[in-house]
């Protein structure tokens, strides 16, 4: 008891003060009350009787902090209604006093300097706000600590316990803390689960049967949506994927149906027997054009239109169109070129007047064509007609339909080379005028070669005496080549070397001193008729 005496002498000098000046609140006495002049003195003689005395060990001392920490000790004791201020101190019971509670909690000198003789602190029931009173803890001799019944939130320093040795009666329920896990926590395994009942501070067991019900049910739920969206991704629409993910030159339907905007008529550019033909662009932009194949095949047909693409997707040749891929599932087969934003040969013919000069340098381009194909991919076969050639912006003749499942025929190609040439030099829409098609077109040439073949020559050309003769050639080279009785067809190696010869010889012959027009030499250009 003398201990706590002299602990509490500053009390006793506090409270004689307040007897001489009239009573006020603690607010008051902070701002008006000075500390007496044997205050000094008094703190060292408690500090030499009691070295542990929290002030004793702040260096420097404040005294002016000291002595406020003595008032709002004094007011406290007699708030907290312990039976003798001046002998004892041991309890600060500030239950249910919500007016008052947050002022003393500011008073963070006092909780620094708090009276070693308080062993329970009760705070309970005030609606307290914000984070955890940590300066209450400074009280480290505590043996009682109750905090429940609040509205304190976020993390509960557990570090700041570990000194509350004697701590004995924990309770901290009825708060909305953070989530701690409990067996990461030291200090609180000394607690039975009471100590935190509705504080956050332990997992809910009504929220953890709903998470686990929601692991139980929905993660595989979640698993299975995740794989049905990987497998869409993979086999519907792989285009969504990074590119090394994707199978190289794949497509899709579902690839295919986006590109042409659900194959939509407007995407619609050609049809011809088994084929249609869809212009459409990729999600990365890349404009193609998609060949849909309408006959049902077998299975080991399936097979090697697959490997047929396979070897089209290989094509590098500046007048073959490139292959960009296939597809090839139960309902659509289809194969994806890059589509050349030009018009085809037969659209060129039809609605420009083009010289003799360009229409050799198409020639030249497809035979150079065919050439790579012959040496490089002899089983891939073609078509040769001015409706499938195309036209690329520099006037580069691109070869642009493959027959799929047709194995490459030499004579044949040959002799659609030869049809392809008459119909540059004469230009006619296959079909008019002939009723028995490309074969009575070929012997209506046939018939006026080579005495008048003025009147089958396009006569939109304008002529010079050089062209008209290459022109005659040209023609008799198409016949020759459609010639299907002779026993001696040309090769194509024959066929490229006279056509190159022909293109070389007019890049040299081609200049304004030899222009002279068939029939009136010497006379100025004139349109053969």
């Amino acid at each position: 008891m003398a201990s706590i005496s002299a602990i509490l002498l500053c009390f006793s000098i506090v409270l004689s003060i307040s007897h001489v000046i009239i009573p006020a609140s603690v607010l008051e006495d902070l701002a008006n009350l000075k500390p007496p002049a044997d205050f000094n003195s008094t703190i060292m003689t408690n500090c030499f009787h009691n070295p542990s005395l929290r002030y004793c060990n702040s260096s420097p001392m404040d005294l002016k902090e000291i002595f406020k920490s003595t008032i709002v000790a004094s007011h406290l004791c007699n708030v907290s209604k312990n039976p003798n201020c001046v002998e004892s101190f041991p309890k600060i019971d500030l239950q249910s006093r919500p007016r008052i509670a947050p002022l003393y909690l500011s008073f963070s000198f006092f909780w620094k300097y708090c009276p070693l003789s308080i062993l329970t602190i009760d705070l309970s029931n005030n609606s307290l706000t914000g984070s955890f009173p940590v300066d209450v803890l400074q009280c480290t001799q505590i043996q009682a600590l109750d905090l429940s019944h609040n509205d304190l939130t976020g993390e509960v320093p557990q570090e700041s316990f570990s000194p509350l040795t004697n701590l004995t009666v924990l309770n901290l329920s009825y708060n909305h803390f953070s989530e701690i896990k409990m067996s990461d926590a030291e200090f609180f395994k000394t607690f039975n689960a009471s100590s935190f009942l509705h504080s956050g501070l332990l997992p809910d067991r009504k929220k953890f049967t709903i998470k686990a019900l929601i692991l139980l049910v929905g993660f595989p739920i979640f698993v299975v949506v995740m794989v049905g969206c990987f497998g869409w991704l993979c086999f519907g629409r792989p285009d969504y994927l990074p590119r090394v993910l994707r199978r190289k030159n794949m497509f899709t339907p579902q690839i295919l149906k986006a590109a042409t905007d659900g194959f939509s008529r407007k995407n619609l550019v050609g049809k011809s027997e088994g084929v249609d033909i869809y212009k459409g662009t990729l999600r990365d932009g890349t404009e193609v054009r998609i060949e849909i194949y309408l006959d049902d095949i077998s299975r080991e047909s399936k097979r090697r239109f697959v490997e047929e693409c396979k070897v089209l997707a290989q094509l590098r040749h500046k007048n073959i169109v490139r292959v960009l891929g296939w597809c090839n599932s139960r309902r659509l087969r289809a194969l994806v070129t890059e589509r050349v934003e030009s018009k085809s040969v037969e659209i060129w013919l039809s609605e420009s007047d083009p010289p003799w000069k360009q229409r050799l340098k198409i020639v030249t381009g497809v035979v150079e064509g065919m050439c790579y194909l012959q040496e490089e991919w002899p089983e891939v076969g073609y078509d040769l007609r001015i409706s499938s050639i195309l036209l690329s912006e520099d006037l580069e003749p691109l070869i642009s339909r493959f027959k799929l499942g047709d194995q490459s025929s030499s004579s044949r190609n040959i002799y659609k080379f030869g049809v392809f040439l008459l119909e540059m030099v004469v230009n006619r829409i296959p079909g008019d005028e002939f009723q028995s098609g490309e074969a009575g077109f070929i012997e209506h040439i046939r018939m006026h070669y080579p005495g008048v073949l003025r009147e089958v020559v396009d006569q939109r050309m304008e002529m010079t005496e050089n062209a008209y003769d290459q022109a005659t050639q040209a023609i008799g080279l198409g016949l020759m080549c459609t010639d299907q009785t002779s026993t001696q067809q040309l090769n194509l190696g024959q066929i490229s070397d006279m056509i190159t010869q022909a293109y070389e010889s007019w890049q040299v012959i081609e200049s304004p001193p030899h222009k002279r027009p068939h029939g009136d030499r010497g006379k100025g250009h004139k349109r053969t008729q």
